[in-house]
Parts: C-alpha cells; sequence; structure tokens
C-alpha cells in the first residue's frame, strides 16, 4: 500500500476490516455497482491480505450479509459505513457475499401468548436473574435452587428455543423477572417471552442493536408504582421501557460523538441507573491517516431510573486538545479512549461504583486507562483507582508492519508511540466476601491475568494469578465467583490452536484449585472455530457453566473440574416463534440461570466466531425434581 492510498487496513483485529470512502447516491442515481466500490474502496487491502493481514476477499464473503450490515450501521464500522447511503451498502454487501441482508420478519402472528396475560411481578425475588451478573455484584453465582445445582446438571434438557430474526449473532443477555423473560437483539427488537414455555407476550423496537444485558425494577411514573426494564444500545442511547406492555417510560442519548455505543451492561440500584459507554469505531477508524484523531472518551453517567435525568457524570480521561499539527492541515488530539467495556459493580456497604477500564486510544497516557476506578456513588467522583499496566494507547493498523514505528510515522500520524499492546478490562469487576469473611474485588483482563483487590486499601492487589497467555484480540468477558473459588475461563484469542480451558483459584490465597484443559472443538473446521472460552461464566452450586467459541456450552464441576455436562449448539432449531434460527460461536454474555432453568444465546458473527440467532432454554428433566 503506497503513502498517498485512501485505503486503510485495519489488521487482523477489526470485525470488517476494509474502509469506505465517502459517496453519497441519490434515488435517481443508477444503482450502486458493488463490484466497482470493492475494487475502488477495498481491493488493495484484501486483495493483498498476505502483506496487509486484511481478511482476503473469500473470507469476506464467507461473512453472514447482516454481520457486515450491523458492523457499517451500528458496530465496529459504523463510522465508516456512516459515509455510504444505505443502497450503497446493501451492493457493495451483495457484490461481496451474494446475499441481501435480511430483513427482520414480523413475529406478530407467531409464537404469541394465548389467555390472560399475567402481571409482572414489581421487583426481582430469589431465583430470578437481573443484570449482567444476576445482582450488583456482579459475581454471576445464582445461588438459589434448589434443582439446577451439580447432583442434578447432567439432566439437563432444551425445553424450548427463540429465533433472532434477520439477525446474524445473538449478543444479549437476558433478564429473568418472575415469569417474564426479556431479551434485545442485535436488531434493536426487544421481546418479552414466557420464561417457562417461550411465548412472546409483546415486542418493541429501538433506535440501534443491542448486544447487553437487561436490568429490572419498579419506578414511581405518574404516582403509579411500575415494572421498568433497562438497558442500552449501539448508538449510546439509554431506555427505559414498560415491563408489561412494551412502552416507552424515557430515552436519553448519553453521548453525541459518533463513536459512543453501549456495549457494557447497565447497572440499577436503588432508583439511580448507571450507563456505561465505549467508543470501539473509533479505535477502528483511528487508523486512517485522513481521520483526525482521536476525540471520544469513555464514560459512565448515573441517571434517575424514573425521568432518565443525568444525575452526574464520570469521563475517564480530560476533554481532548490539540496536541501536534499534522500535514494537510490535519491535528492529533488527545488524550482520548478508555473505554468503559462492561457492567458497573455497586459497593452499597462502602458508597462505592467500581468500572472496569480499557486503553487509551491517543495519548498522553492517562492514570484511568487499563484500571479499576472506585467512583463515589452518590457524586461520580474518584476516590481511587489501581492501573495494572500503565501507558497503553492502542488503535487498529498500527502493528510495526501497518506503521506502528518510525519508519512509516508520516504514513500513519495517528500511531502512538510507542504501540500499547490492548490488554483492556473488557470483564465487570466482581464484588465477592470470601470464607474467611473478607470481601474482595475479582477482576480479570485480556493480559492473562486475574486479579483479588482489596476494596479497603484502594484497591491493593491481594493476590495475581496467571491464567492464560493474554491476547489483544478478542475480548475476556466475565469471571464468576461462588465465594469460595474464583473461576477463569481462557480466552487467548491467538488466530491459532491456543486459548479454551477452566481455573479455579482459591479465592483467599489465589492458589490454583484445578485446571480443565479444552476439548476438541465440536464445529467444524472453518473459520471462527475454535476452542476460546471468552464467554462470561456462571456459576451454581456444585457446577460451573462456560459457553464457548465452538458452539459448546459445558458444565464443570466446582470442586474438581470435571465435565459433568456439554451441549453442542451448532445446529437449526426449531423457535417457538417460528424464526429460522441456529446456534454457532458464544462470546460475550454468558449463561444466565433463573428459577431452575438454564438460558443460553448463541451466535457470533465476524472472524472472531461463526453466526448465530438463538436462545436457548434448558430444564432439569422432570422426574429429577421429584
Amino acid at each position: 500500500m503506497n503513502a498517498s492510498s485512501r485505503h486503510v487496513c485495519l489488521g487482523t483485529l477489526a470485525p470488517l476490516l476494509f474502509s469506505l470512502l465517502p459517496s453519497v447516491a441519490l434515488a435517481t442515481d443508477p444503482a450502486p455497482d458493488g463490484a466497482a466500490l470493492y475494487q475502488n474502496q477495498c481491493a488493495a487491502c484484501h486483495d493483498n491480505s498476505t502483506a496487509t493481514k486484511a481478511p482476503g476477499r473469500q473470507q469476506l464473503a464467507d461473512l453472514e450479509p447482516n454481520a457486515i450490515l450491523a458492523a457499517l450501521r451500528d458496530g465496529t464500522m459504523r463510522m465508516q459505513g456512516s459515509l455510504l447511503d444505505r443502497r450503497e451498502q446493501s451492493a457493495l454487501i451483495s457484490f461481496l457475499t451474494g446475499r441481501e441482508p435480511a430483513t427482520p420478519q414480523s413475529v406478530a402472528a407467531n409464537g404469541r401468548c394465548s389467555g390472560p396475560v399475567p402481571a409482572v411481578p414489581t421487583g426481582p425475588a430469589a431465583g430470578d436473574w437481573n443484570g449482567w451478573g444476576g445482582t450488583v455484584a456482579n459475581a454471576r453465582h445464582q445461588a438459589a435452587g434448589p434443582h439446577l445445582t451439580g447432583a442434578h446438571v447432567n439432566r439437563l434438557r432444551l425445553r424450548w428455543a427463540y429465533g433472532f430474526a434477520g439477525a446474524s449473532q445473538a449478543r444479549s443477555q437476558p433478564a429473568v423477572l418472575g415469569n417474564r423473560l426479556f431479551v434485545v437483539s442485535a436488531t434493536g427488537r426487544i421481546s418479552a417471552l414466557d420464561a417457562d414455555s417461550g411465548c412472546t407476550y409483546w415486542t418493541a423496537d429501538v433506535e440501534a442493536g443491542v448486544r447487553s444485558a437487561i436490568s429490572i425494577g419498579s419506578v414511581v411514573v405518574a404516582g403509579q408504582t411500575r415494572s421498568v426494564i433497562f438497558f442500552s444500545d449501539a448508538r449510546a442511547n439509554a431506555y427505559a421501557l414498560d415491563a408489561q406492555t412494551g412502552k416507552t417510560v424515557w430515552q436519553r442519548k448519553l453521548d453525541p460523538h459518533r463513536a459512543a455505543t453501549g456495549t457494557g451492561s447497565v447497572t440499577l440500584h436503588r432508583g439511580v441507573l448507571y450507563v456505561p459507554l465505549a467508543g470501539l469505531s473509533e479505535e477502528a477508524m483511528a487508523g486512517d491517516p485522513n481521520y483526525e484523531c482521536c476525540s471520544f472518551r469513555g464514560s459512565v453517567s448515573a441517571l434517575d431510573a424514573a425521568t432518565g435525568e443525568i444525575l452526574w457524570r464520570f469521563m475517564t480521561t480530560p476533554e481532548p486538545t490539540i496536541q501536534k499539527h499534522l500535514p494537510g492541515g490535519k491535528k492529533l488530539l488527545g488524550p482520548a479512549g478508555i473505554s468503559i467495556w462492561s457492567a458497573p459493580t455497586v459497593d452499597a456497604k462502602r458508597g462505592l461504583l467500581y468500572v472496569a477500564t480499557g486503553n487509551s486510544y491517543s495519548g498522553p497516557a492517562q492514570p484511568y486507562s487499563n484500571a479499576i476506578v472506585a467512583l463515589d456513588i452518590k457524586s461520580g467522583a474518584v476516590r481511587w483507582a489501581r492501573q495494572t499496566l500503565a501507558g497503553d494507547i492502542w488503535i487498529y493498523g498500527c502493528d510495526p508492519t501497518q506503521g506502528g514505528d518510525d519508519r512509516d510515522a508520516d504514513q500513519r500520524p495517528n500511531c502512538p508511540q510507542p504501540l500499547g499492546p490492548d490488554l483492556d478490562f473488557a470483564a465487570s469487576t466482581i464484588l465477592v466476601t470470601a470464607a474467611n469473611g473478607k470481601d474482595l474485588l475479582v477482576a480479570t483482563q485480556k493480559s492473562g491475568m486475574g486479579y483479588a483487590l482489596d476494596p479497603d486499601r484502594s484497591g491493593e492487589i491481594v493476590w495475581q494469578y496467571r491464567w492464560g497467555k493474554g491476547a489483544a484480540p478478542g475480548a475476556v468477558w466475565g469471571a464468576t465467583s461462588d465465594g469460595r473459588n474464583a473461576y477463569f475461563a481462557v480466552a487467548d484469542q491467538n488466530f491459532d490452536a491456543s486459548g479454551g480451558g477452566m481455573h479455579a483459584v482459591d479465592l483467599i490465597s489465589g492458589r490454583k484449585v484445578w485446571f480443565t484443559p479444552p476439548e476438541d472443538p465440536l464445529c467444524a473446521p472453518q473459520s471462527g472455530c475454535s476452542r476460546v472460552q471468552s464467554a462470561a461464566l456462571t456459576s451454581v452450586p456444585g457446577v460451573v457453566f462456560s459457553a464457548a467459541a465452538d458452539g459448546g456450552i459445558r458444565a464443570y464441576a466446582a470442586d474438581t473440574g470435571r465435565i459433568l455436562w456439554r451441549f453442542d449448539t451448532n445446529r437449526e432449531f426449531a423457535t417457538v416463534n417460528g424464526a429460522a434460527a441456529h446456534g454457532g460461536s458464544i462470546d460475550g454474555p454468558g449463561q444466565i440461570v433463573a428459577n431452575d432453568m438454564l438460558y443460553v444465546t448463541s451466535g457470533n458473527s465476524g472472524p472472531f466466531g461463526r453466526a448465530g440467532n438463538v436462545l436457548l432454554a434448558f430444564a432439569v428433566e422432570q422426574e429429577e425434581q421429584q
């Protein structure tokens, strides 16, 4: 690629690795030529994949059309995709894949619940699953039973499946309140289902796709107490919807920046909603030498749950300023970045809110990158921060073979010097009490390290445990703890045979209790099929659940690591709503356990996985419950 090229190869890490130049098509113009769009704007990188490390033409052809569409409109490539109109997007996708993106089909006549509609409970009870971690402590442990435990897990059977129509991935996590299950799709359709049968009570569409978890609570609206569900979308909107009807209570735009997105789940506590924001699309766009890098700032906002009013906001970096004037009149801005990818954790005893942060996009280096930050829950003021890796400034397209060193600095003016390793905290911090009565914060990082921090000593590291080699691609989405051990899955996403496996670590000492190596992949050998176990973990008494990129769900004995049960999602499923659905790689949100049922979403399209669009519900066989 020569220095004058306007194409940007974003390396092997971006879900869609091609850049698109500005183009505006009028309705009266001839149909856009997808082949010409590809040749003029993409071929320089993708027809030269050996040199550029971008996926080749065939790899792009293997992607689901809706995966490309989602990335261009709401995902990693949203900033590039915004430069094209919808006809150009569709023409390029059709050329690349030979198929048109699917339109979400109506579910109005399919799988509807019959009979009277039961009232939604007014608040979560024992056995429900609320938010990312089940509770605001984010331990991802369901203590309520009694039937889904180690004694009965081998009797789990699929009860029903629900298909996300028109979607190529299923990366949102459901929530369960009594008899109601709530889930949102990558197309932005939220559904209220019967938790036992999967029939549909209502559906509603929001502005953009959603890949986070839902929180549920009661608020007073117009003098009436109403159960409300809360979540955020890919365009940095926070929502409150009536849990009984699906009607919007309020909607709030939290950041006007084009890159702002709600990857991390919201956390609800005592009438306040905490909403984290990330900026993945700027991290991808910043490798383009024609982009004026960088201006996005990670944040968490505290909102009044009844009205959506912003009470306070914490920004992870100061306001960016001009760091350097570049050739051509552009400027290098900074500091920027430090996304918050995960749900905040509440420590009511200490009056703190914990957020885990990512890398910077541009310098100078900041104290809150790759850190656990403790905020005053009432004001958002920083009480303390524990940074485990300083100076991690990273953007796509800047590895040493693509302009990440001084040899090509004129071609890659946005590239940090030096380039950081991109080893974020992408998972929520777990607040847990060990058997000795000591509170600990458990955190897991892309570096391959797990930590226990002391919340009474400004996050002092109590122990650290290496569960893997670490990897920049992908992410590590969550550990779990049952109060005895911390459990870490191996998420070394390095595009090779590494990755996979499960560790149990004594919560008090930080010593290994057991390690179970990965099994051979359940999926057929192909792009996106791997042993990586990056999805968040979930535990119940005696069992740890882990879903993997090979499409498998596995249950491990908590005391020995022996695999007690497994399920292969790599197939098509008959669904209760009639939508065509199949499983694929599992990444991001993990399993939830509510009222003795196990729920899992399967499907992660792109180079980190294989497409899928199904929600699966499992229950213990009836005879085992006698």
